[in-house]
């Protein structure tokens, strides 16, 4: 398998692992997979897995201070935050309110 596939495949893993209701940041996962300075490579990660089986909830992953940056990688530039809000996630000028309350990190969760 690729690098990039199996570094992938763990970004995914991680985003799959993001309870309902929760939202995590691209650095966060990035330190994660023990790659910390590669929040971009996440993005990256994120922006190729729309397709991909069983579905990876990106809609989850936002930039370190809550703000929607993926939206436009999204079937439409409000699916992304109309997902969150099905969830119970509030989203104002495309930024999650309460950030921290709703922020998981995968360092401590799993």
């Amino acid at each position: 398998m690729p690098a990039k596939e199996s570094i992938y495949n763990a970004i995914y893993d991680i985003v799959r692992a993001i309870p309902k209701g929760r939202v995590t940041s691209y650095g966060a996962i990035a330190a994660a997979i023990g790659a910390k300075g590669a929040a971009r490579m996440v993005g990256y990660a994120m922006n190729h897995s729309h397709a991909m089986q069983p579905k990876v909830p990106a809609h989850r992953v936002v930039n370190r201070n809550g703000m929607l940056t993926g939206k436009h990688h999204f079937e439409t530039p409000t699916q992304m935050e109309a997902l969150l809000k099905k969830e119970g996630i509030s989203v104002i000028d495309d930024q999650i309110v309460d950030f921290e309350k709703f922020f998981w990190d995968p360092m401590i969760e799993l």
